[in-house]
């Protein structure tokens, strides 16, 4: 059976391009694998920021920890759970300000885990969450994909390659401001285009 994570970030709700990618790029993979388990994470209404509290629970073992830093862990471990369980991603990444939003970025801070994403070795940091596959809904009102000034979606690539997850594929809705419906047809296309 297939398990598919989709990650909503965008703070737009029905008016959201990435969100409507998201579906039909669900919708396409539930075509081909239709047993399979969607689980569904809306960032939109903010993910906690982790900070000294947040390190101190997830370094204390899991029996040592007060009331605070288990509850502290129990949200950071959910999330890790969702990902871990998970063949296939679905990252909606709305672009603002020319990086990814502060909820998806916040939500790549908890899966950090030194020994449970990644690890270090001798030859370098290696990822833990290998043979996972991605695909990552980039939108845009004016940043161009893959130019000097989309700090996102090689951010994005870096962040999964990290954890071990290389199989990252993009669709792109770019520059919508310039042309809505055309950008719009053509990410739809991508879309069409990805083997489920």
């Amino acid at each position: 059976m297939t398990n598919i994570l989709r990650i909503d970030s965008s703070i737009k709700g029905e008016a959201s391009v990435s969100q409507k990618l998201l579906d039909r790029t669900q919708d396409k993979l539930l075509a081909a694998h239709p047993g399979a388990q969607v689980v569904t994470r809306d960032l939109s209404a903010g993910v906690p920021a982790i900070d000294g509290a947040w390190i101190g629970a997830i370094f204390t073992p899991a029996e040592s920890r007060n009331a605070g830093q288990a509850e502290i862990a129990a949200y950071s471990d959910a999330l890790l759970a969702e990902v871990r369980a998970a063949d296939v991603l679905l990252i909606g990444l709305p672009v603002y300000n020319f990086s990814a939003p502060g909820q998806l970025k916040a939500w790549f801070d908890h899966l950090a885990r030194k020994g449970e994403t990644f690890r270090y070795t001798e030859a370098g940091a290696e990822g833990l969450l290998k043979g996972k596959r991605a695909i990552v809904v980039f939108t845009s009102d004016g940043t161009e994909f893959g130019s000097d000034i989309d700090f996102a979606s090689g951010w994005v690539r870096h962040m999964l390659g990290f954890f071990g997850i290389t199989d990252v594929q993009f669709v792109h809705a770019d520059q919508m401001v310039f042309d809505a419906e055309a950008t719009l047809k053509a990410a739809e296309a991508q879309v069409d285009a990805l083997a489920a």
